[in-house]
């Protein structure tokens, strides 16, 4: 695996200024979120060969692509880049199969329709290969680029803002779909997005960027699960998320049980199957805090827990405090007085109290999803 590692250094001061190191490995999904004009493109642009910053060095696996200290620059035909922009950049005189053709310059040409046919059967617009891309939706039109992407047999698949462009119904069967296939593609994957949906549903690793500056990096649900990143706080709202399994369903009473690392939850069962694997966001200002444990409330979830870790001091109105459920870890936005109420300290135990209605459920792929590329 190590072979196939993507690893990524860009510096320059301006014009769009950057100071950025990482790596993603294959199987990985390393979500780069920020704010417009925080440098998102840029990065995957320089990745791909069509941008080149000051300094650079990108690499994956043996390949050097960029390395600006020994005046590397590997052209963007030579760099094996799947590349999914927002704007889908579909060649509008061509059908949906001939742009996934255009893709397959490496394959000898007898074998470059059937290969295109049978990207699109992947991405499911079999029965749209004729139609150009005036004649297809949004959510089609994106499916096309995707199929053209992975068309390059790529070494990285870059995803920029790839359902900008769609609405919320189309935007999660998009979600689904490259869940499914990136799963299946062994290759790393980074996904440049403004909207925190697409992260949660998605994201293995996460990039906070912040006007070129990395802000933190790490596995999502260790970044979204620490107490000490006000930025995100502002830009989407603390939320810890958590990996589950559906145990069982409670058709009578509504509800699932979705087992984690830190015990059990109940949350509405909507479409939920038992076996499902599923990703959950627990927004913290939806966590109560109590001493002991409570009786006589509709509340289904009461965990005990123990403090773990507090970001916020005595002049902040709210405190983040970071509670160790099992080897889990959930956040709580408290108020300063209920601090000082209840005496919150690190190391002292609590009961976690969190509503049903209040969990975010995703449904994650199955990671045995027969998908192939």
């Amino acid at each position: 695996m190590a072979e196939r590692v993507l690893a990524v250094t860009l510096r320059q001061a301006g014009p769009i200024p950057l100071e950025v190191a990482f790596t993603c490995e294959p199987g990985q999904v390393l979500a780069i979120f920020g704010p417009s004009g925080s440098g998102k493109t840029t990065i995957l642009r320089s990745i791909a060969g069509l941008y080149a910053p000051t300094e650079a060095h990108v690499r994956t696996g043996v390949e050097t692509w960029a390395d600006t200290a020994r005046r590397v620059s590997v052209p963007v035909h030579g760099r094996a880049v799947g590349f999914v922009f927002q704007e889908y950049a579909l060649f509008p005189h061509l059908t949906s199969i001939g742009n996934v053709t255009t893709a397959l310059v490496h394959l000898p040409r007898a074998d470059r329709r059937a290969r295109a046919e049978a990207l699109l059967d992947l991405v499911h617009l079999s029965s749209h290969r004729d139609r150009r891309p005036a004649a297809l939706s949004g959510g089609e039109r994106q499916r096309v680029a995707l199929a053209r992407a992975l068309a390059r047999d790529p070494a990285v698949l870059l995803l920029d803002e790839p359902f900008a462009a769609v609405d919320r119904s189309v935007r999660r069967h998009l979600q689904d779909e490259i869940d499914q296939i990136r799963r299946t593609l062994d290759v790393p994957v980074i996904l440049v997005t403004h909207d925190f949906d697409d992260v949660v549903r998605l994201a293995t690793h996460l990039l906070l960027l912040d006007r070129g500056r990395m802000l933190a990096l790490g596995p999502l649900d260790a970044l979204t699960n620490r107490p000490d990143l006000p930025w995100l706080r502002e830009a989407v709202g603390l939320g810890s998320v958590l990996e589950a399994t559906v145990v069982r369903v409670q058709a009578s009473r509504g509800l699932a049980e979705l087992a984690f690392q830190g015990g059990a939850l109940l949350a509405p069962s909507r479409a939920l199957v038992e076996g499902m694997r599923v990703r959950l966001r627990i927004p913290a200002r939806e966590v109560i805090l109590a001493k002991e444990q409570p009786r006589g409330l509709s509340l289904h979830n009461v965990l005990p827990g123990v403090v773990s870790a507090m970001h916020g001091d005595a002049r902040a109105d709210q405190v983040i405090a970071q509670i160790a459920v099992g080897e889990a870890r959930l956040l709580a936005e408290v108020t300063r007085d209920a601090v000082a109420q209840l005496g919150i300290v690190i190391g002292m135990p609590l009961h976690v109290l969190i509503k049903s209605v209040s969990i975010e459920v995703r449904v994650a792929a199955p990671s045995d999803a027969q998908v192939s590329a």
